[in-house]
């Protein structure tokens, strides 16, 4: 009873706030980017929120849990992440909040990369908005399985019960209210996932007796965990790879770079950056913690398959039930900061980026308003679908919609930012070729093998040989774009 009373207050403030700012959404820039308003607190928050999702609390621990590999890629991929992190907000954040608003002032990536390079066959648009609705679909699932992971343990709810209310929930408040509904709520769970994640290694430590004896169990099944340099036996360079890999990334997540284009102005990407980076390295590293310590706290272990519930279990075994349904209230916090931010991303593409562009060029903004909320609806439960086997694994799922991301836009975003030579025909090539390779290589993944190397590298590292490759055949871009793309030298925007 006492889960139910909580996990309801919690799902409450996050609908009323998604009612508040109902009334608030004048125009689709208000509810694509919220006016471009959001504070350095909410603009970081919200970004790291949305970026880490359910996973934070239930993959990634849940991987460090399982073995003493899954303890190192674990590492490495919080490594990765950690420097990504700082990376995308050091390099990208400050000039693609500039050249969005120079730009005919573009309110998605796909609006973004058409105004960037002048498309007017509009090409780049659709081929973008597509890329995006394929992997978001995945995306969106895996977070909707979390939802439903988390009510199957709490509750004892069936599995496909627990996915339609996480699913239901989340489209509620989303339709409501928008990119300022999302990013709000984005802020209170970025601080709820911190304070859960962190308080939990620290329970199990004191519950265990002390960390050295902690530590001592954790090596009698986990020998060698801590191993992470490449040596040949205990950990190999594909690991390494991988996990830089999950880094490189950042640079092609919609619905981060969707925080960059919101703040207010680009002065204030630094304070934020660094309020990000704090946030990213302690939850990043206590997440780690929990499968690390779960294994020396959870005796009986859990259940084969059950590994990415370790956070779950340690919450309603090490503390009262109020404090425990606090503390899993954060994975539904985790969950709807992601899936929020990606159907808000998704709606848009399909209202914007296609309704507008291709099939009805003269639609108001109360009419793409409408059709952007029919859309969360429709991909929810496209989403629901994907996700509806009970053994699907978040990490999985999450990996492989990070990598299509990654490889589709990462180089074309960073390139279009910094390649003054860039052209059209560059940016074509870049996005289907990272996209295509990045979905081929993961398929081909079970054949072992170089295939083992996680999709993203391959992907990246193919993308930015087509836009060199296209770009450097193609004429030079026209006098206006350069000189549009110089004009961010001087820009105080």
């Amino acid at each position: 009873m006492v889960y139910i009373v909580v996990f309801g207050v919690y799902i409450a403030l996050m609908v009323a706030i998604g009612m508040y700012f109902s009334n608030k959404n004048e125009n689709m820039s208000d509810y694509i980017l919220g006016g471009r308003s959001l504070n350095i607190w909410v603009a970081s928050l919200s970004a790291q929120a949305s970026d880490m999702s359910g996973w934070l609390l239930t993959g990634l621990p849940g991987l460090a849990y399982l073995s003493a590999m899954g303890t190192q890629e674990a590492i490495w991929t919080a490594l990765g992440l950690a420097i990504g992190t700082y990376c995308n907000w050091k390099i990208v954040a400050k000039r693609l909040r500039q050249y969005t608003e120079i730009a005919g002032n573009a309110l998605t990536m796909p609006d973004y990369f058409e105004q960037r390079f002048r498309d007017t066959s509009r090409t780049l648009r659709i081929i973008t908005a597509l890329f995006i609705l394929v992997f978001f679909l995945v995306y969106t699932s895996s977070a909707f399985v979390t939802a439903a992971k988390l009510f199957q343990t709490v509750f004892d709810l069936d599995y496909f019960t627990g996915l339609l209310i996480g699913a239901v929930i989340v489209v509620a408040y989303t339709c409501l209210g928008g990119f300022k509904a999302v990013c709000w709520t984005d802020l209170f769970q970025g601080l709820l996932m911190f304070f859960a994640i962190v308080i939990i290694p620290f329970a199990a430590v004191k519950s265990v007796g002390s960390l050295d004896t902690t530590i001592d169990i954790v090596n009698q099944t986990h020998e060698g965990f801590l191993n992470i340099i490449p040596n040949g036996e205990n950990i190999s360079w594909f690991v390494v790879i991988t996990g830089i890999g999950w880094g490189a990334g950042y640079f092609g997540q919609p619905h981060i770079l969707a925080r960059f284009m919101a703040i207010r102005t680009s002065k204030e990407v630094k304070p934020a950056r660094w309020i990000a980076m704090i946030w990213v390295m302690i939850s990043l590293t206590s997440a780690i913690l929990v499968g690390i310590f779960g294994v020396a706290y959870l005796n009986p272990p859990l259940a084969e398959g059950a590994h990415e519930t370790v956070f779950m279990t340690m919450a309603m075994r090490l503390f009262p039930p109020v404090i425990a349904a606090i503390l899993l209230s954060a994975i539904l916090a985790a969950t709807m900061s992601t899936a929020d931010s990606q159907l808000l991303v998704t709606a848009s593409s399909i209202s914007e980026d296609v309704y507008k562009a291709f099939i009805k060029p003269s639609a108001t903004d109360k009419e793409l308003l409408r059709l952007s909320k029919i859309t969360v609806v429709v991909v929810a439960v496209i989403a629901v679908v994907i996700g509806i086997n009970p053994d699907s694994s978040i990490f999985n799922l999450v990996s492989y919609a990070w990598s299509g991301f990654g490889s589709a836009f990462g180089p074309a975003i960073l390139l279009s930012l910094y390649w003054r030579r860039m052209t059209r025909k560059g940016a074509i090539a870049g996005v289907i070729t990272g996209g295509i390779v990045s979905l081929v290589w993961g398929l081909l993944g079970s054949l072992g093998g170089i295939f083992t190397i996680y999709e993203i590298v391959p992907g990246i590292l193919a993308s930015i040989a087509a836009i060199v490759i296209f770009s450097l055949k193609d004429a030079p871009p026209p006098k206006e774009m350069t000189d549009e793309f110089d004009s961010l030298k001087h820009s105080t925007i």
